[in-house]
């Protein structure tokens, strides 16, 4: 029965956070319009993809993500073709961030506050750093290959979401280490995490 209930909680936690990554993307971004009628834009949805990663796990706060920010995108007529191309990068963001706070780190084991401080940033940005890499390098493949955009299309595209993604992961990383490290205390004292 424990065990069941265990998993009902870090399903209920994943959902609310894919909830959150859905309504940050949606409502709380900066749309950047661009070049044959597509978009790029500043949000924090990924902001909630590693909060989820570091409090639940990779593969749950990968999840969470990916779900989120992909029903998002299925709602948007300007972003529904990119959709599967976030579900891929969302839950890349998500087992990264886990792989390093969860795998390396043991960050879940550790009372150490400056540890857990120094490894929720090296974490953040070791899954957000990927993002900014793999974003623009996937979105240029996936635009031109799979869409049929014209390669200077593509390429003018990349380069303003390689600097949109930028901004979206300092800002990301500061927000995360911010949330996490005030929620973890209050998490754990009430046994969620």
């Amino acid at each position: 029965m424990e065990r069941r209930n265990q998993t009902i909680i870090k399903l209920s936690q994943t959902a609310l956070m894919a909830a959150l990554c859905f309504v940050s993307f949606t409502f709380l971004q900066i749309k950047i319009p661009m070049p044959g009628g597509d978009a790029t834009s500043i949000h924090i949805g990924n902001t909630f993809c590693v909060l989820g990663a570091l409090m639940l796990g990779g593969w749950y706060g990968g999840l969470a993500g990916a779900i989120g920010m992909t029903i998002a995108d299925l709602l948007d007529p300007v972003y529904i073709v990119g959709a599967p191309k976030t579900f891929f990068l969302k839950l890349c963001i998500g087992l990264i961030v886990g792989f390093v706070a969860h795998r390396i780190a043991k960050i879940n084991e550790s009372t150490d506050k400056k540890y857990v401080l120094r490894w929720s940033i090296l974490s953040s940005v070791a899954g957000l750093g990927f993002n900014v890499i793999a974003d623009p390098i996937v979105g240029y493949f996936y635009k031109q290959y799979i869409l049929g955009q014209p390669q200077e299309v593509a390429s003018i595209l990349a380069k303003w979401t390689a600097a949109a993604t930028f901004v979206n992961a300092v800002v990301s990383t500061i927000l995360v280490v911010l949330l996490y490290n005030i929620l973890r205390p209050i998490l754990r004292k009430a046994n969620l995490m």
